[in-house]
């Protein structure tokens, strides 16, 4: 089977209504972490970890189709070579995926869970059609990288965002990328398409939080620099929102009444966004919990 979801989400996070490979300009911040890491943040897509240093670069994730060229250019910032001596995918969506063909045609080897390839050599959309793109190595579980003295753990965390999200823990810095299983201070995307679960999702945040400290630092796939109590009240927040949703659907209402109802609305001021608004989390809680893959109806928007 194919997937087609990708093209749509991605669309919808970029706020575009096409994604032409050429259309994006990216503005980059920068912050300097412990241990010689550095996060940048996009005005566009994914959170990016750079790791610079003598053992060469070691990027995490890599942005949009047809950015390749600006990413190389931020890199070249904190050091001496742009172009990443490994890239890693913490999952398969296209902003976070978009520039491996155009590192890997310079040497990169690009590094994903087993799943990621997959699901990339399988799907549709134009700017995964080269296979450039799809990861040179991958793992089933866990990966360890030995770089500019930091210990890079990669844990596989399943069925949470997608199925092959990957988290990343530069042990000395006391730094975790936790890809798209943290989209700090809003609504999270859950991908039930692509093997994505709510009750993966809870399970990651958790594991998450058993490994960060008080003093770690969390790169979250979207949003700002996090902490282990961003991770706590995210938890918090989507356990709340599942059982408000559950009680409807245990009452026997259907999508449409559920959404007139609104139980989420407690929760909109501080948690929906331009992707995941209330009326798509809400509509994702309950295909969830009906067993569909759907994660909302085709046409719901957010505008």
């Amino acid at each position: 089977m194919r997937h087609l979801t990708l093209t749509a989400a991605l669309c919808a996070l970029t706020a575009t209504p096409a994604l032409a490979q050429d259309a994006r300009e990216l503005s980059f911040e920068s912050t300097e972490l412990r241990g010689g890491v550095v996060m940048l943040v996009t005005n566009a897509a994914g959170n990016l970890a750079v790791l610079p240093g003598e053992d060469g670069v070691l990027l995490v994730d890599d942005q949009l189709p047809g950015t390749g060229p600006q990413v190389e250019a931020a890199i070249a910032m904190h050091a001496e070579d742009g172009v990443p001596r490994f890239i890693l995918n913490t999952h398969w969506h296209g902003d976070h995926t978009g520039s491996n063909a155009h590192f890997a045609a310079q040497g990169t080897t690009v590094v994903a869970h087993d799943n990621i390839r997959v699901r990339l050599a399988d799907a549709e959309d134009a700017w995964a059609q080269d296979g450039q793109i799809l990861p040179l190595l991958t793992f089933g579980h866990d990966i360890t990288f030995h770089m500019n003295g930091q210990t890079i753990e990669v844990m596989h965390v399943p069925h949470a965002h997608t199925d092959g999200d990957a988290f990343v823990y530069f042990r000395e810095a006391d730094v975790l990328h936790m890809g798209d299983v943290m989209f700090n201070q809003r609504f999270p995307y859950i991908d039930l398409g692509s093997g994505g679960s709510v009750d993966g999702y809870l399970a990651a945040m958790s594991m998450a939080l058993e490994m960060a400290g008080d003093e770690t630092q969390i790169i979250p796939g979207h949003g700002p620099l996090a902490t282990r109590a961003d991770i706590e009240n995210s938890i918090v927040m989507l356990t709340a929102a599942r059982e408000l949703v559950r009680a409807e659907v245990e009452a026997g209402l259907t999508l449409d009444e559920i959404l007139a109802a609104d139980p989420l609305a407690g929760l909109t001021e501080e948690w929906s966004w331009g992707f995941i608004c209330t009326p798509r989390m809400t509509a994702l809680l309950y295909n969830d919990l009906n067993g569909s893959t759907e994660t909302w109806p085709d046409g719901m928007t957010c505008g």
